[in-house]
């Protein structure tokens, strides 16, 4: 496997759209950060029922419901035909919220200013000639840009699993990755990238450990959305689910998996 991430490498493009095809499994096993997490970013970018949103990325709407749960006015932004039309779906019993298919890049907000930019595990994928640029442009004069994001990590107490698990990437031609290198205190934020746009404020970082138990077929579904995943050759993909579905199987049939909600939050500078 790459030692950089889809998203640092040539084909991010390419890699970004196959979210799309995974509509099911992305709607069924996509972990969402708990409600505190949005209790919080509302609370740092000073939001209220009324207050205007372009979501970049919602997916499905995982992470557009508990903002729009709060009556914010919500402009979701997203790349896929077939996410976009299961947000709609998903999300068709508040009205203060509109799905357009498009890309950020290529979404034209007119004359539209908002109170907050907000990026669910997407902001990554978004043109980094344009990311922070284009969301200081679409703000209001004090204007956040909220960014979420939940890796997968390995803390001390994790499960043995997270260890064994490595032989299956390595039987099928992918890479052994040190369990301790997805250690919570090794993970990091977007404190830096924010400060060297010069655009905004010095953000505020808060970072929440939570976990999230799978059965051996939501992880095994989760699994074929991963971008990670999808590097590796049809074939591979999945012998890969197929002996990791096993594992946890052969392991009492459930896993507990960590993440962490590292949300930044930062002001449009005056």
């Amino acid at each position: 496997m790459p030692s950089r991430p889809p998203w640092e490498t040539s084909e991010r493009e390419t890699f970004r759209v196959t979210f799309d095809e995974d509509v099911e499994a992305y709607d069924r096993t996509r972990p969402v950060a708990p409600r505190y997490v949005f209790d919080d970013l509302v609370e740092l970018a000073g939001l209220h029922p009324g207050s205007s949103v372009v979501e970049v990325g919602p997916g499905t709407g995982q992470a557009t419901r508990p903002l729009a749960e709060r009556r914010l006015q919500i402009v979701a932004l997203e790349l896929g035909p077939h996410l976009a039309a299961r947000a709609r779906r998903n999300l068709a019993a508040f009205t203060e919220v509109e799905v357009v298919t498009t890309s950020y890049e290529a979404w034209d907000p007119d004359s539209a200013r908002f109170d907050a930019v907000f990026a669910s595990n997407s902001f990554h994928w978004v043109d980094p000639a344009i990311r922070f640029h284009k969301s200081a442009t679409v703000l209001r004069p004090c204007g956040h840009l909220i960014v979420l994001a939940t890796p997968w990590v390995i803390p001390d107490d994790a499960d043995r699993f997270w260890w064994d698990v490595q032989d299956d990437y390595v039987a099928v031609g992918g890479g052994w990755v040190d369990p301790a290198t997805k250690h919570p205190d090794r993970t990091g934020d977007l404190g830096s990238e924010v400060r060297a746009s010069g655009l905004f404020e010095a953000p505020t970082i808060r970072r929440y450990l939570f976990e999230i138990t799978f059965t051996a077929d939501d992880y095994a579904l989760n699994l074929s959305t991963q971008s990670g995943i999808k590097e590796l050759p049809p074939a591979a993909q999945a012998e890969l689910i197929s002996r990791i579905r096993r594992r946890i199987l052969e392991g009492g049939g459930t896993v507990a998996a960590h993440l962490l909600a590292a949300l930044t939050v930062a002001r449009l500078r005056s």
